[in-house]
């Protein structure tokens, strides 16, 4: 199995941020974790605020440990909503179960990691990391 380089996270990166500046979208924090949900790269946009990098890490963190986008996540946590308190608790406020982090997954399927954004409303987030990960040559999941 292929590990993420440090090239393909900075290709994520600047693929979501020209994405998020096409459609004029507020300033963003995008974050690409490995497989094993340690950082790779993180990026912070001119007049993003300080909760920036958290916020796209557990969205992206949540993603890559339980195996799928934070968007299906969210929709899991409505149904059990006990569960994921206590999974975020002892994941010691690192897994945030709210749209807007994907996995980064080879052409063959495999899981490679996780992007994840925050600065605009889940849909935007979620829709810049797929971007990102189509530019670096990726399939988002």
């Amino acid at each position: 199995m292929n590990a993420l380089t440090l090239n393909q996270a900075h290709q994520i990166l600047q693929g979501a941020i020209q994405a998020a500046r096409a459609a004029n979208y507020k300033p963003m924090g995008i974050v690409v974790l490995d497989a094993s949900g340690q950082l790779v790269a993180f990026s912070r946009e001119d007049g993003a605020s300080m909760f920036r990098f958290d916020i796209a890490r557990g969205k992206a963190w949540g993603a890559v440990g339980m195996g799928s986008s934070s968007r299906a996540l969210a929709e899991r946590a409505k149904d059990n909503p006990n569960f994921f308190v206590a999974l975020a608790a002892t994941a010691e406020g690192k897994f945030l179960p709210q749209p807007g982090a994907v996995l980064i997954k080879d052409s063959a399927g495999h899981i490679l990691g996780s992007a994840g954004a925050s600065g605009g409303t889940g849909d935007e987030d979620e829709l810049i990391c797929i971007a990102g990960i189509k530019a670096a040559g990726l399939v988002a999941g």
